[in-house]
Order: structure tokens, then C-alpha cells, then sequence
């Protein structure tokens, strides 16, 4: 069997931008300010509740969740307004499941924003299983999120690729003993390398799902004869 494991914001919605927005006006509201020259490679990839802690220590769970709620709402009104997938994303998601490949997402957003996405991308149905961060104590780049949507798919390790367009999603996938496709929307090639990395894409336009997943099944074939791991 083998099995695609998306994360959401920034792999198959373009949400970035508009949860970079968010975070600036939900620390204008608080009278913070953070740098945004390293934000996104701080951040993305774990959990709302980690990201509270760290910024508004020390703060309870109740208080932390309140918190990511806040931020998460101006999120959802402002990208509401502007919704978009990463180019191709349905498309590609469709021919994946008419090949007979599993489909899963695993994300760091809470139920909320995972709701929110799947409503718009009107695929509320359409995964085998998804995984959030509103589930998992450990955000990315632990693989606790990647482990729990194999577990929901039935899938091993071995058997899955992961979508991801952050560095801490593609350290996540590499724990996790799962090989990775990186997408290059908000983050370079370089910064998304890895040795269980098989390809990087800018979009979906002119990926092919076969041709992903035969690529897998070569590089598990090398990793085999020459003794290392994912």
C-alpha cells in the first residue's frame, strides 16, 4: 500500500501569507511584536499550545487555548475572504485516490482551522483519515503527527510520503521513518532537504501521483540495498 500524508496550510491550501497576518494583528491586539525575518521557520509545523507557551509564558493549558482560539478566529475572517488551494491541489488529490493510494492530512492546526479548510476545499469527506495538533501533546518536528495518521490509515512508515512545505514538517516526516515531498511555497529547496526527500514541487500543476509513488518505491529499493534509512 502506499499512503500520502499532507500537512494543510502552506501544502494544499495557500494559507501562509494570510496566517502571518494573523499572528501580527493577534500581537498588535496584545501589544507584542516578533520578528518576522525567522518567524515562519520558528513556528510552522507546531502547535498552537507550544507557540503560547513560548510567547506568553508561563500560561496555563485553559489560557493557552483561549489564545490560539483568538488567533485562529482572526485567521479563519481574514482568509475566509480569500481562500485559495496551492495550485492543481484537488486535481492532484483526486487521481491519487482513482490510483488507489491512501490519503491522510496531518497538520498542526486544531479542529477549527482543519473545519475550516475542508469545508472550502469542499473535501470534508474526502480523507481516509486526519491527524491534528489539537491531538498530539508534541508539535512537528516530533513525528507524534505523522505517526497518528499512518495508525488512522493502517498504513507503516515505510509505506508513506509526506507533503510538507516546512522544515520542521520535513524533520518530522525524516523521524517518523517516512520519505517526504517538499513543496516550495514558503521556503526554498535548500532549506527543505533531506536524505528521505524524493522531490520538491512549486504546486501540483504537472505532478503526477503514479509517478510519486513509483519514485518511492525505487528509493525505499536503494535505501534497502545499501543498508540506510529514510
Amino acid at each position: 500500500m502506499t499512503a500520502f500524508i499532507f500537512d494543510i496550510d502552506g501544502t494544499i491550501i495557500d494559507s501562509m501569507p494570510a496566517h502571518d497576518d494573523a499572528w501580527q494583528a493577534f500581537f498588535a491586539r496584545h501589544g507584542r511584536s516578533v520578528d518576522r525575518s525567522d518567524f515562519f521557520r520558528r513556528t510552522a509545523g507546531r502547535t498552537g499550545v507550544e507557540l503560547m507557551r513560548e510567547f506568553f509564558a508561563p500560561v496555563d493549558d485553559d489560557h493557552a487555548r483561549a489564545l490560539v482560539d483568538e488567533k485562529e478566529t482572526i485567521y479563519r475572517e481574514r482568509f475566509g475572504r480569500a481562500f485559495r488551494e496551492v495550485a492543481g491541489f484537488t486535481a492532484f488529490a483526486h487521481a491519487a485516490r482513482a490510483a488507489g493510494i491512501k490519503l491522510a492530512c496531518a497538520t498542526a492546526g486544531d479542529a477549527g482551522n482543519i473545519e475550516f479548510a475542508l469545508r472550502h476545499l469542499a473535501m470534508e469527506d474526502f480523507f481516509d483519515a486526519v491527524a491534528g495538533g489539537h491531538e498530539v501533546t508534541r508539535g512537528k518536528p516530533a513525528p507524534d503527527i505523522f505517526e497518528l495518521a499512518a495508525r488512522r490509515i493502517g498504513a507503516a512508515p515505510e509505506e508513506c510520503i509526506v507533503f510538507e512545505d516546512a522544515p520542521y514538517g520535513i524533520e518530522g516526516a525524516h523521524r517518523a521513518g517516512m520519505l517526504a515531498v517538499a513543496l516550495t511555497t514558503g521556503a526554498t529547496a535548500a532549506e527543505l532537504a533531506g536524505p528521505h526527500v524524493i522531490a520538491g514541487i512549486g504546486d501540483y500543476r504537472g505532478a503526477s501521483a503514479t509517478d510519486i509513488a513509483a519514485r518511492a518505491v525505487k528509493q525505499r529499493q536503494r535505501m534497502l540495498r545499501t543498508g540506510t534509512d529514510a
